[in-house]
């Protein structure tokens, strides 16, 4: 294959690199302008008639610009004055882009179907059980399809080099004491890379999950490849490898359920009417919009020499709603204890020994 002397003869005084870059760059700069044009053509007359095609448009903006380049360039090359072995590195350099184009844009299709799936799941209701476990597991498949194609891609097109391809023949066919170091060194990513498929399909733990690691409650607000963020109620956040979801015990508050029963320790005298306390507590979560309907009780659940310890169970929705009706129970109780029943809260008893109490016991211990 011959140069094309065209550009050479007609711009004889440049340099033949300025012309190269020149000709690129005009290329580069026209299809960068067309797919701008068509892009906001698209917009303007489809995007607010069909929501789901400008999603489309949107999310694929980028790869697309990206295919106008790459034609463009590929356009451009037969006119620029290269030789037959500078032509050959760029049509290399071109497979290897379209190949990256078509994994790309595999990756994108991948995660437009998955989030329009999962799009119908609500998670802010209040039975979100199916709605947590549906989004964890396909955010987690997307993330290691996701990964599975970026290396896939990356290979085949590094493969279109025959420099790279023989270097990673010869790599795989030598692969002793260097492989056995770099899949050790590689150990804790594959650990949680594995660990993310497993838990995508076990799902001991979700979004939006209740949970107590190391002593610390919170939330799963997020959950990668390798590490899950726990959103702990102060706000602060716990990041948590995966692989720790199965080598180590964890609470899970909300396994089967969003509901969670919350727990108000009470203490009083022994002259308190438990019964009454009772219908008190009743009386509270029915007039309450936390509670559940479900589960309100009371119990006496320990003595000690002193007081009764008075132990209330109470339902709600979810973990912060079940807080929030703890916190309201506790302190309607002990305001009742206070306005109604005074002399039912905890008391220290003293009583003076007088001379006629210790004379019969004498008495009773020289018979």
């Amino acid at each position: 294959m011959t140069e094309n002397r065209f550009l050479l003869d007609l711009f004889p005084w440049a340099p033949r690199p300025l012309i190269v870059l020149a000709l690129l760059a005009a290329a580069i700069s026209v299809a960068v302008i067309v797919h701008l044009v068509l892009w906001s053509i698209f917009q303007r007359f489809f995007g607010a008639r069909y929501p789901f095609l400008r999603e489309i448009i949107t999310r694929t903006r980028a790869i697309s610009n990206f295919a106008f380049i790459m034609l463009a360039v590929s356009a451009a090359v037969p006119l620029a004055p290269l030789h037959a072995h500078v032509v050959d590195g760029i049509n290399r350099v071109l497979l290897a882009a379209f190949i990256v184009f078509l994994g790309w844009l595999v990756i994108v299709g991948a995660n437009l179907a998955m989030d329009r799936y999962i799009g119908r799941f609500k998670l802010d209701v209040t039975d979100n059980l199916l709605a947590r476990k549906t989004v964890t597991q396909v955010q987690l498949l997307k993330r290691a399809i996701g990964s599975v194609l970026v290396v896939v891609t990356a290979g085949f097109a590094l493969m279109s080099f025959d420099s790279v391809r023989q270097f990673g023949v010869s790599l795989f066919a030598s692969a002793g004491v260097a492989g056995i170091a770099a899949g050790l060194a590689a150990r804790p990513l594959l650990e949680n890379l594995f660990a993310g498929i497993q838990l995508a399909f076990t799902q001991p733990i979700r979004l939006d999950d209740a949970l107590i690691v190391e002593g610390e409650f919170g939330t799963v607000e997020e959950i990668t490849s390798t590490y899950v963020v726990l959103k702990l109620w102060d706000w602060r956040r716990m990041i948590v490898p995966l692989s720790y979801f199965f080598d180590k015990p964890f609470q899970n508050w909300t396994r089967s359920s969003a509901s969670l029963i919350g727990t108000v320790m009470l203490y009083a005298d022994y002259t308190v009417p438990v019964e009454q306390v009772r219908k008190k507590l009743t009386e509270i979560v029915k007039q309450s919009k936390l509670w559940d309907g479900k589960v309100v009780n009371l119990q006496v659940n320990n003595v000690t020499e002193n007081v009764v310890e008075l132990r209330a169970l109470v339902s709600s929705q979810n973990s912060g709603a079940v807080a929030d009706l703890r916190a309201e129970v506790r302190e309607k109780l002990v305001t009742y204890l206070q306005t109604d029943l005074p002399w039912a809260l905890p008391t220290t008893r003293q009583r003076s020994i007088t001379v006629e109490d210790v004379q019969p016991r004498r008495r009773a211990a020289n018979a």
